[in-house]
């Protein structure tokens, strides 16, 4: 279709993480953006978050400062960038683009996405071994490294032992690494991922 937003209705993004919401146009020769208008609407509150005209960006609703962006160099691409984000930021947010044609005449039009914020438990993690893995030489330098997802920030322990067992606390990094392998270091590790 002629100039038309495509973007996405709902979004579920996750607390204290980012997300980005989608809004973008194929250009079209002859019709030139001339603003772009992110607004919001909350529970209690809306208003307009960004607006992109000929005198450059403007982030105009304080607590959206320092955390939304629009990429500059991508023609037909206004999708929202929001970090750190936080419960208060679910409503509906809506992109508007205006542009004008060869003639002056004017073309608007605005697509509509609900946002909603949620809290993610972090989820059992999985460890990654180094490039040597499991079984490595003597005197080698490796690694383990512990992942999990869910809400930011995401806190890891190792431990040497087992669970439930008599453990030993060897670092609160998501990487274990050793410089040199001894015989010693053979047995069984775990990790632990946390968040609030």
């Amino acid at each position: 279709a002629f100039l038309s937003l495509t973007g996405s209705n709902e979004i579920k993004a996750v607390w204290k993480g980012s997300t980005t919401l989608p809004c973008a146009y194929v250009p079209v020769e002859d019709f030139v953006q001339e603003t772009l208008t992110w607004t919001v609407v909350h529970d209690q509150s809306s208003g307009t978050i960004f607006r992109r005209d000929s005198s450059g960006d403007h982030v105009l609703l304080s607590e959206y400062r320092d955390r939304v962006s629009v990429l500059k160099d991508s023609p037909g691409n206004v999708s929202l960038h929001i970090l750190n984000l936080e419960i208060s930021d679910r409503g509906t947010y809506t992109c508007q683009v205006t542009w004008r044609a060869n003639n002056n005449s004017l073309i608007v039009k605005d697509i509509t996405t609900k946002v909603e914020v949620v809290k993610v438990a972090v989820t059992k993690p999985v460890i990654r071994a180094g490039e040597l893995g499991l079984v490595v030489p003597v005197g080698a330098r490796t690694s383990l490294t512990c992942v999990a997802s869910g809400s930011p920030p995401i806190r890891y322990r190792w431990f040497r032992g087992s669970p439930g067992g008599t453990a030993l606390l060897l670092g609160s990094q998501a990487e274990l690494a050793w410089d040199s392998l001894q015989p010693s270091d053979t047995g069984t590790y775990f990790c632990q991922a946390e968040n609030r």
